[in-house]
């Protein structure tokens, strides 16, 4: 883990941010050599659960016709 003083931090913030995301390394940032914050790295989102399976399925023939003839179903007889 890396220590840094809270001066350095305030005069680095968003590139030592940058490189705590890129190297997912933890930051502790001390104050008079007292440590009062800790950075790390943010947790990966989560799937999507909707629409995750977009694009993986094929629509092969007529969607709209019967699966059987009307001549089989018992309501038409």
């Amino acid at each position: 883990m890396k220590t840094m003083p809270a001066g350095e931090f305030k005069a680095r913030c968003l590139r030592v941010m940058d490189e705590v995301r890129t190297r997912r390394e933890t930051v502790l940032i001390t104050k008079k050599g007292v440590p009062v914050a800790k950075l790390v790295p943010a947790d990966e989102a989560p799937a999507e659960v909707f629409g995750c399976m977009a694009g993986s399925a094929e629509i092969a023939g007529d969607v709209m016709a019967p699966v059987t003839p009307s001549s089989r179903w018992r309501a038409a007889r």
